[in-house]
């Protein structure tokens, strides 16, 4: 093959790349002809080279995010009455803190993944019951109450005690009008109704979400590996401040995104959700709903050979290759790929050293 015909295969083996790689972390630019460069020469090397490095290669990416609260759920009613209080908009309610008032009787707030949906007593049994006594211990009601399923007359003991620091009756039963369970404390996003309305069993009172801050990203499906739960990230934040997170959870159900498509009848590229959780929450600033930026780690291959990717050469043969310049000459190195991240790919092949001088399209 002659030397004139040499920088096409730079833009073959750009554009196969490319394709390969779409929607991944590796960005790969096509060379094309300009009338000048590597054609130009008669003596077989290149116009420029680069240099193989012998570097650590990761496939970093950054997506944007959304800063915002985790878990939206609705808290429903369990007095019946008219609610008298509630409390305000942002407002973060944590346990053994009133979540509402109906009738004037305020609903407390307690731990437990089960919702309080009957009243408790003396001889019942089950898992509310676990997590009533568990509460109980953790403010200091009921030191010696084992934690089990059955409500005894020590649980009834250690429920007055608690009802007498609220001001209630001391009767040694609770239930909904008492008290709502929620895994961890709330954040008041929204007030499904107003002071003076009607409330009771299954009435939205409010719109909560967790008091921790957290970022959702989207990413192309094709990115998922990216993203696993565990994997960390560097987040940059309003004002331009970093933070360091870990992805919380992926939702590989897949979506599409919802952007407008110029028409209808048109793909829509498919979408995953991850979320992301920081490492130290309190140090987080920012209004809800705040865009973000998600730099994704990736993987990370250690001391390993590189070239930038634009040296790839598509080979006759099929495969890919670089164009080793040395003592003059310049010979094709047949290369097996690996990672692509930061403009360079790893490779791997016979004779290959790091400092030794790749062509590449003099651009």
């Amino acid at each position: 093959m002659s030397d004139r015909k040499r920088p096409r295969k730079y833009v073959i083996a750009s554009l196969v790349v490319a394709s390969a790689l779409m929607g991944g972390a590796a960005v790969v630019s096509a060379s094309g002809h300009d009338g000048k460069g590597q054609e130009q020469r008669t003596d077989g090397l290149p116009q420029k080279t680069d240099t193989i490095k012998k570097q650590d290669l990761s496939s970093r990416t950054q997506v944007d995010g959304t800063l915002g609260y985790s878990g939206e759920r609705k808290l429903n009613g369990g007095a019946q009455g008219t609610l008298t209080w509630l409390p305000d908009t942002g407002a973060v309610i944590k346990q053994n803190e009133a979540v509402y008032e109906a009738d004037g009787s305020k609903v407390w707030l307690l731990y437990g993944e089960r919702p309080m949906y009957r009243k408790l007593k003396v001889g019942d049994k089950g898992p509310d019951v676990r997590q009533l006594k568990q509460n109980l211990r953790d403010l200091g009601y009921g030191a010696g109450l084992a934690v089990n399923e059955e409500f005894t007359s020590g649980t009834a003991e250690a429920l007055k005690r608690w009802q007498k620091s609220h001001g209630l009756k001391q009767t040694g039963e609770t239930g909904p009008e008492q008290i709502a369970f929620t895994p961890s404390s709330v954040r008041v996003k929204k007030k499904e109704a107003a002071v003076g309305d009607q409330t009771g069993p299954g009435r939205p009172v409010l719109s909560v979400t967790g008091a921790e801050r957290e970022v959702q990203i989207k990413l192309d499906v094709s990115d998922a590996e990216l993203a696993e739960p565990g994997t960390g990230v560097e987040i940059t934040l309003p004002g331009g401040d970093k933070a360091k997170g870990k992805v919380a959870s992926l939702d590989r159900s897949g979506g599409s995104d919802e952007k407008d498509q110029g028409g209808g009848g048109q793909d829509q590229s498919a979408k995953v959700t991850a979320r992301v959780a920081f490492d130290d929450p309190s140090q987080v600033k920012g209004i809800d709903q705040a865009p973000v930026t998600v730099e994704l780690k990736g993987e990370t291959h250690e001391n390993v050979l590189t070239v930038p990717v634009n040296a790839l050469l598509a080979l006759p043969a099929g495969g890919f290759g670089v164009q080793v310049v040395e003592g003059g000459k310049a010979r094709e190195v047949p290369v097996k790929l690996g990672l692509f991240g930061q403009g360079r790919v790893e490779v791997s092949g016979s004779g290959l050293k790091e400092g030794m001088k790749v062509g590449v399209p003099n651009t």
